[in-house]
């Protein structure tokens, strides 16, 4: 059987202690990842996915307004019917850099609510408005990672972006940091 006197005890405890403060001080040392994503939505503020949401009418062409990856304005994509949502194809714009997308989309809940596959992120994808005639629309991930701002080519109208910025701040969004 083993005996420790109290110094031996004190001397293992502080040992013990300066090991651990110095594990917990390499860990905030550690940094994110470069391509990590980024939270860009306060995510204690409520979210919602539009309740009147329309698959059919949803797809078809639309052109990136708006979204947190520069250079993205502009870039193009298609939304082809399936079943139980869309392939998608075009240009993802939620990454650090606009990257081609071939993607599958399910709809998985009411409203727009959306799991990609191959794009956006692979995370969830929700509605969170379109205009009534499907022109423009606001997408974002629950997470905070990424929020875009589709328009049909040419149905661009300033009114609508301004609404569809408006929706992203109602749900907790920073629609400045979206690249015009």
């Amino acid at each position: 059987m083993c005996k420790l006197n109290r110094a031996d005890v004190r001397r293992r405890l502080t040992l013990a202690g300066i090991m651990m403060i110095g594990a917990a001080s390499l860990v905030g040392c550690a940094k994110t990842p470069p391509d990590a994503p980024q939270n860009r939505r306060d995510t204690a503020a409520q979210i919602s996915s539009a309740s009147l949401f329309e698959a059919d009418r949803f797809a078809g062409e639309w052109r990136v307004e708006a979204s947190h990856t520069a250079g993205c304005r502009g870039a193009d994509q298609t939304w082809a019917r399936r079943d139980y949502g869309w392939d998608i194809s075009g240009i993802d714009c939620t990454g650090p850099a606009p990257a081609a997308l071939s993607a599958r989309a399910d709809l998985v809940g009411p409203g727009g609510r959306i799991m990609p596959s191959g794009g956006y992120g692979d995370e969830p994808l929700w509605v969170l408005w379109m205009d009534q005639d499907y022109r423009v629309a606001a997408l974002g991930a629950p997470s905070g990672h990424h929020a875009v701002i589709l328009a049909r080519p040419g149905a661009a109208r300033a009114d609508l972006i301004s609404a569809a910025r408006e929706v992203l701040a109602f749900n907790g969004y920073a629609p400045e940091g979206l690249a015009k």
